[in-house]
């Protein structure tokens, strides 16, 4: 440097020539960077292609005999995209533990899982089909017991399009409990920062994961999700709506480059899956749809029962209680998020405070259930608040169930008994609304307790 040992007494600010070799390469590099001044890419430059709700055809049809989970739906939507020819390479899937219990172990030997060391050992099912397998080249990222770390690389894949021009496509796949409540301060940074991908809370459901205690009973992250502005978050019962979900959310994120993020909650529990019914998708995006009518139109006694996620099964078997034993006919509403239904509610309720004079719009949910008669009665998997959001915009008498409290480890059965959100109690509900309505006598509401079974000195499941 040009500096005398003189001048090094001063320590002098050096500043080499603007044609020199050094600030020729430092321009070059900081011109590779972006620029000067740090800036947050809004889209990336390349817009992808994602597959048609067409390619995901296969979970859009009846189950058949097999009786399947929304978790392995996931997995075989999630298979489709990885084979894709225009967005397979950019999926990341990624998990921190319990890949198996997922049954995601298939795509060990097809994407392997990624380590810059590559296989350093033989694993102990290296005899099985389907055997653990790192690969420099690995696509899945296996994070171990790591919530953070695992959502810290999701983190970093779903900001990819707006850090490095690259966008990425990543699927968090975890045990819903161990979701917002342990990582919430990164989920708030995720929509801060723009991140685009999905997160999926499997085994969720306060009831839906039997036998393994109170740890892994998920009944309150649809709400602390719904906190977080750009989140969207949907709870769906079949594989046709998850996939229906999926697509849209691959269109907005990564065709129209929406700021948005995805959490969308799985369970394990088998059942069968019906086909998916004509012109449903607009419902299923927007949170509900109407899944079975009454079969007696002309009924006298009619009520609206919505379900979400595994106790829309419950509500289906409600209604057909109140048909067979007490003349009541129900429509059955598939609710796929009532988040969603809020959010939409919420901006059209603005939207006419702040445009008096002009003919005042209804929200989706109130269009919905407008012209059918009866109470209306909601029943989730989740603490009464998550249904309890869209009250203020239900035209009717509105009752939820939910399921507030711990609850105990036992079988699916005897937790919906516990918290009161099976079948029986459902109908009780709906007979309870009726006759607060005088629809009928609070008699026929004492006689199906007596009927069912049900307890009403049954400690309430919030004080055990």
């Amino acid at each position: 440097l040009p500096i005398s040992d003189e001048q090094l007494q001063h320590i002098p600010y050096y500043k080499p020539p603007e044609n020199s070799p050094e600030m020729e390469y430092l321009q070059a590099k900081r011109k590779a960077l972006g620029g000067y001044l740090p800036a947050r890419r809004k889209q990336a430059n390349e817009q992808l292609t994602v597959p048609a709700l067409a390619a995901f055809a296969s979970l859009l049809k009846d189950s058949g005999d097999r009786e399947i989970s929304t978790t392995m739906a996931f997995v075989r939507i999630l298979n489709i995209i990885v084979k894709d020819k225009n967005i397979g390479q950019r999926a990341v899937p990624i998990v921190p533990d319990e890949s198996r219990t997922f049954g995601m172990e298939g795509m060990f030997r097809q994407l392997g899982i990624y380590s810059w060391q590559g296989q350093k050992y033989t694993p102990v099912d290296a005899d099985q089909v389907m055997p653990y397998h790192e690969d420099k080249k690995g696509q899945i990222l296996q994070e171990g017991i790591n919530e953070a770390g695992a959502f810290c690389s999701w983190m970093a894949a779903a900001t990819s399009y707006s850090t490095n021009n690259l966008t990425m496509i990543p699927f968090y796949i975890y045990y819903s409990m161990f979701g917002f409540q342990r990582v919430g301060d990164l989920v708030w940074a995720a929509g801060d920062m723009r991140s685009r991908g999905f997160l999926l809370g499997a085994t969720a459901g306060r009831t839906t994961l039997a036998g393994e205690g109170l740890q892994h009973q998920d009944g309150h992250n649809h709400l602390m999700f719904s906190f977080v502005p750009n989140c969207v978050a949907y709870d769906p019962t079949y594989s046709y709506e998850l996939a229906v979900i999926m697509q849209d959310g691959l269109h907005r994120m990564y065709e129209k480059q929406e700021n948005i993020f995805y959490y969308i909650s799985l369970m394990n529990e088998n059942y069968h899956h019906p086909e998916m019914p004509a012109n449903a998708e607009e419902g299923i995006i927007k949170g509900m749809y109407l899944l079975k009518e009454a079969a007696n139109k002309k009924a006298k006694l009619k009520v609206q029962l919505l379900g979400s996620g595994t106790i829309l099964r419950e509500s289906l078997a409600a209604a057909e209680l109140l048909e067979k034993d007490f003349d009541v006919s129900a429509d059955v509403w598939s609710v796929t998020s009532f988040s969603e239904l809020r959010k939409d509610a919420s901006a059209v309720e603005r939207d006419n405070q702040l445009h008096p004079t002009k003919k005042a719009k209804l929200s989706y949910v109130t269009h919905c259930l407008k012209d059918r008669a009866g109470p209306v009665i909601a029943a989730s998997d989740y603490i009464r608040l998550y249904a309890d959001q869209i009250r203020a915009f239900v035209p009717q008498r509105y009752v939820v169930l939910g399921t507030d409290g711990y609850g105990r480890s036992d079988t699916r059965e005897q937790l919906r008994h516990f918290f009161e959100v099976n079948k029986y109690y459902i109908a009780i509900a709906a007979l309870k609304a009726l006759a607060d309505e005088g629809a009928i006598p609070a008699a026929k509401v004492a006689e199906a307790i007596k009927k069912y079974k049900v307890d009403p000195e049954k400690s309430d499941p919030v004080s055990v």
